[in-house]
């Protein structure tokens, strides 16, 4: 298991549409892709910044984990995502080495991709995902 590259850095907003401006307006990005996430609750909003994504994710209901996170610590970085090869390999490999996984398999993510996330309090404190095709 190891990744081939940062696929993007998830930022957790309170509002979206506020956060695009600053994304394009200020730091002159574009948005090229904004998507609702139904089963995870979620709107996002990718940016490109070389070969590295940024994800905005504002919640669409309450009891959603990123409206957890904001509730509790405010908009910010709320996770790092690593793209790999097979998301399933990777999670099973990750398990074994005795870090407590969120996903057990992966799931179905924004941009079409498989998608697993690691337990914080196993990644000293990152809440990481691994992303990829399969």
């Amino acid at each position: 298991m190891k990744p081939t590259h940062i696929e993007h850095i998830g930022i957790a907003v309170s509002n979206l549409e506020e956060s695009i401006k600053y994304y394009q307006e200020v730091l002159g990005l574009e948005c090229y892709a904004v998507e609702e996430v139904t089963d995870q609750k979620v709107k996002t909003a990718f940016f490109m910044v070389g070969q590295t994504k940024i994800e905005l994710l504002e919640a669409t209901a309450e009891d959603s984990p990123v409206a957890k996170f904001v509730d509790k610590k405010g908009p910010g970085i709320h996770h790092l995502a690593f793209a790999m090869d097979d998301v399933a390999t990777a999670l099973n490999d990750a398990e074994a080495k005795g870090v407590r996984l969120i996903d057990k398999e992966p799931r179905g993510g924004a941009e079409g991709l498989r998608i697993g996330f690691l337990h914080p309090k196993s990644t000293g404190g990152v809440l990481t995902e691994f992303c990829g095709k399969k």
